[in-house]
């Protein structure tokens, strides 16, 4: 019965020489969505690089739903040789930049689109949501229940805690975790893994040029004191 089972599952997977796999903008060689999956949709949109694993109950998406034209250019980009941790959502409606030898745990959240709540008036669910670029950095990698909102830069070689709500620019080599998330360690050559230093900005810089209004996150961070 698990033999059964085990080819099942293979065979429910999607990969560059199953049927599904044509429907994706670039599904490199060696890539494969496990089976069962998750909400997958606007594949002509999604990019998965070469040897990349997307875990069980994963949810990909490009746009609002099924069937939109959503221009020339692809939305979500996942490099080579990532792992995507089971039951993650990625949800891309402007950019999404996720670099080669990124791995996550699982049930990790990824967005680049937030709600607004700038009129008072209007339920919040029928205002025009807002967009803001994500990019996570090459071998990086994110820790289970992790939360990226839109406009968030992770840098290469950083490691994001489990439960982390994250927005903002961070650098290179850093340790992430909290909420909202916070560099709790950095790396120089010349200290190696340290504590940043006190008195010097922990959170992340905002980048608000395609954001002007706080969303529902809890807005813009603020330096620590």
């Amino acid at each position: 019965m698990h033999r059964a089972w085990s080819v099942a599952r293979t065979a429910g997977a999607i990969t560059p020489r199953s049927p599904a796999g044509y429907r994706f903008r670039r599904l490199g060689e060696g890539a494969c969505l496990s089976f069962p999956q998750g909400a997958i949709f606007g594949e002509a949109w999604i990019e998965i690089g070469e040897h990349t694993l997307v875990g069980e109950r994963v949810s990909i998406s490009a746009g609002m739903g099924p069937g939109v034209d959503l221009g020339p250019d692809s939305l979500v980009r996942i490099g080579a040789r990532c792992s995507i941790g089971r039951g993650s959502h990625i949800v891309g409606h402007h950019s999404i930049d996720i670099g080669d030898d990124v791995f996550t745990g699982p049930y990790v959240y990824i967005t680049d689109q937030n709600h607004v709540y700038d009129d008072p008036d209007t339920p919040i669910g029928r205002q025009w949501p807002r967009n803001n670029p994500v990019t996570i950095g090459p071998g990086s990698w994110l820790g289970t229940g992790a939360i990226i909102l839109p406009g968030t830069h992770v840098g290469r070689q950083s490691v994001v805690a489990g439960g982390a709500v994250v927005r903002g620019h961070f650098p290179d080599h850093c340790v992430i975790a909290g909420v909202p998330a916070r560099v709790v360690r950095r790396y120089s050559p010349e200290q190696g893994w340290h504590s940043p230093t006190l008195g010097t900005s922990l959170t992340g810089e905002l980048d608000t040029s395609l954001d002007p209004a706080p969303a529902l996150d809890g807005g813009p961070l603020t330096p620590a004191p």
